[in-house]
């Protein structure tokens, strides 16, 4: 058994040294092995031009945030995956970090951008994979990735036992969604969004809360309010997440007629 969470909060913006200091006093002591973050959790969202995220961005290698969390995990012995301004080079990518007790293992960056975020970042180059943390299989996707079903199967044929899915989400559909992802590929979601709002440019964001854990056959283990701080842990079994028979002759990924699937492309 395993135990994954969430922490949904409401990040300051542009105020990173406060968003730290707030996930640490909520992180500390907690007893997990994942626990995931809302997107551009150390940053804010409502960020005005790219020059505004540029002096926001952090190298994960060479990170204030990224060793905060590190000496969290080790104290704690738990991983986490956190939303995060990445810059890489001249690049700038809406990323999610995973971390764990021995530091950074993975970035994953963002790969579908939503509304203005075209104008802050570049497009992830890569498709999302998956990470083993002692026997945990978990891959990432950011916040609007959620709307393309090819993300979240992707992962599914990776192995993955559990999305860790960091969002700043400000339409309802995706928490209802989250279930059909999880129903489509018989795997956990944990979905940690933010709540409050931001003003970019004279226009009020307003985000949706909702944190999410969802499980395989669409089961939703958890549910956050849609304002508010809220923290929270459960127990899975990820031999459910890697049986992928629907019925005793249906196998969820093997019965995929790929052969006649070009027309995706």
């Amino acid at each position: 058994m395993k135990r994954i969470g969430y922490f949904q909060f409401k990040p300051v913006l542009g105020n990173p040294r406060e968003n730290r200091k707030v996930i640490a006093e909520f992180l500390e002591g907690i007893d997990a092995d994942l626990i995931v973050l809302p997107e551009l959790a150390f940053t804010g969202y409502s960020m005005t031009d790219r020059n505004a995220v540029g002096m926001l961005a952090e190298n994960p290698e060479d990170s204030l945030s990224v060793t905060m969390l590190t000496g969290l995990c080790a104290a704690g012995n738990f991983h986490v995956v956190a939303g995060f301004a990445e810059k890489a080079g001249d690049k700038l990518y809406n990323s999610a970090v995973l971390v764990g007790p021995d530091g950074m293992l993975a970035v994953y960056r963002k790969i579908h951008l939503f509304g203005f975020e075209s104008e802050l970042f570049d497009p992830g180059p890569d498709a999302p994979a998956v990470y083993d943390i002692g026997g945990l299989k978990v891959g990432m996707m950011v916040c609007f990735d959620w709307f393309f079903p090819e993300t979240a199967r992707l992962l599914a044929l990776a192995g993955a036992d559990v999305i860790a899915h960091p969002s700043n989400l400000v339409l309802d559909w995706c928490q209802k969604s989250m279930v059909t992802r999880c129903l489509e590929n018989n795997l956990f979601a944990v979905t940690a969004n933010r709540y409050g709002a931001e003003t970019r440019n004279g226009k009020e964001l307003t985000f949706t809360g909702g944190s999410q854990i969802t499980a395989p056959r669409g089961v939703i283990l958890s549910s956050a309010p849609v304002d508010g701080d809220d923290i929270c842990i459960v127990e899975i079994d990820v031999e459910i997440a890697r049986d992928k028979n629907i019925t005793g002759v249906n196998h969820l990924l093997n019965d995929r007629r790929v052969e006649l699937y070009g027309g995706l492309m």
